[in-house]
């Protein structure tokens, strides 16, 4: 998955809004991380202020989501 997919795709998410996005956003994150790599899961958490909509931190591990 492209970093400009997996942020179109969580942009959506994040519109809608709720827990079950939070899984939604993990799920992306996941297949970033798998094909892009941690660092690249760290610039999306920052870039699209997930800390802040979710609790997601930078350095999480997402490979066993």
């Amino acid at each position: 998955m492209t970093p400009e997919r997996a942020t179109q795709l969580i942009r959506q998410q994040l519109a809608f809004g709720g827990g079950y996005n939070r899984n939604a956003v993990r799920l992306i994150l996941k297949e970033v991380q798998r094909t892009q790599g941690r660092a690249s899961v760290d610039r999306l958490i920052l870039e699209l202020g997930l800390e802040q909509a979710y609790g997601l931190k930078p350095g999480t591990d997402f490979s066993r989501v």
